[in-house]
């Protein structure tokens, strides 16, 4: 296995300046393949407040040996990590090398993540793509895995190890901001407290932590109440009983914002109680359930962060690493908010799986 390579400059990754940003994400669907894609690019890898520059990706055409990638997520229970599947099987089908994708069942399952990830190292992979259930929690692993001589790909929820290869990723913070900052938008003229019920996400997971003091520095100063915050794991049923619980001691709510999934528990029950009038539901991040959402006026908003896009990136890092060519060690695609005045134009192929993919855990290599 070659060793890693350091950073180079963009010039010889195949990137390039993205100008003025008129190369729109949408005219970048029309074309045969998923790249040139307009992505940021951290000058200082791997710290999240870091200028970024704007550059257009470009992967390997082809792998040169048929690589075997070891994929793990915190759980595919909900449509955005179905997302991110989709990007990984994909693009490791595409430049032809395996993939095997383990999930650790739910955000409550670090032991389970941790001896998946094990499992999967001990049984040969050349490389390995985290989703972390936590933060903190796989620093060990890592550490001893990138020792080991196995690159490993931060994707989408973040770690704290040093130890680590690459990261692609966006800012959750930067998500949790941009949906308070379209809140406190729709509302700078209004001399009355607009009251809020917060959903971050599961509690420890280093994204939700990055989305809540996104969202709640956004918002402070603002006439935005947040009057409640509630964690809890991002499973339908939880989500659920904690709006319930929120709209029984918080009858004057005005609206319900937090993760895809608060949001598509938050619209049927809304419905069910003749509410959908009274309380607006906003999302911090994008799934097919918050895209129908929007397309019938059910949910209002929601940034992306084109986790397609993602799961692409990370299986071109790790094939670059693995190859000794240049990479970028810090990527993410630009951020932008979805509403009604741009559903229907939006790139959405960089954000949804198609409606047929299913969850897909092997890719034999080519």
């Amino acid at each position: 296995m070659s060793g890693k390579p350091s950073a180079v400059p963009w010039s010889t990754l195949g990137l390039t300046l993205a100008g003025a940003l008129t190369l729109t994400q949408s005219a970048v669907a029309q074309s045969e393949n998923w790249y040139p894609y307009t992505v940021d690019v951290w000058t200082t890898p791997f710290d999240m407040s870091s200028p970024r520059e704007v550059m257009q990706y470009q992967p390997v055409e082809k792998a040169s040996k048929p690589w075997d990638i070891c994929v793990s997520f915190p759980h595919l229970k909900d449509a955005y990590w179905t997302a991110v599947n989709y990007g990984v099987v994909d693009e490791a089908k595409r430049a032809g090398v395996g993939m095997q994708l383990v999930e650790a069942g739910g955000y409550t399952n670090l032991n389970n993540q941790l001896s998946q990830i094990e499992d999967c190292v001990a049984s040969g992979a050349d490389a390995v793509i985290i989703g972390a259930i936590s933060y903190d929690g796989l620093n060990n692993l890592v550490k001893n895995i990138a020792a080991s001589g196995v690159p490993v790909i931060d994707i989408v929820n973040g770690m704290s190890s040093p130890d680590i290869s690459a990261k692609s990723l966006v800012s959750f913070g930067e998500m949790g901001a941009k949906i308070g900052e379209y809140l406190v938008a729709q509302h700078k003229d209004d001399k009355e407290k607009v009251k809020v019920g917060w959903f971050p996400g599961p509690p420890g997971a280093g994204w939700v932590e990055a989305g809540n003091a996104g969202f709640q520095s956004a918002v402070k100063d603002s006439n935005i109440e947040v009057v409640e915050t509630k964690y809890g794991d991002t499973g339908k049923e939880v989500q659920l009983k904690l709006v319930e619980d929120t709209l029984e001691a918080h009858p004057d709510l005005d609206y319900i914002v937090g993760t895809a999934v608060t949001a598509e528990a938050a619209t049927s029950l809304l419905r069910a109680r003749g509410l959908t009038d009274e309380i607006g539901v906003l999302s911090y991040y994008f799934t097919p359930g918050v895209y129908q959402g929007i397309k019938r006026k059910l949910i209002l908003a929601a940034p992306t962060d084109s986790a397609v896009i993602q799961g692409r990136i990370a299986i071109d890092q790790a094939i670059r690493i693995l190859e000794g060519k240049p990479y970028t060690k810090h990527v993410g695609p630009q951020l932008y908010v979805i509403d009604e005045s741009n559903i229907d134009s939006f790139d959405s192929d960089s954000s949804l799986a198609p409606a047929n993919f299913k969850p897909t855990f092997t890719v034999a290599p080519q």
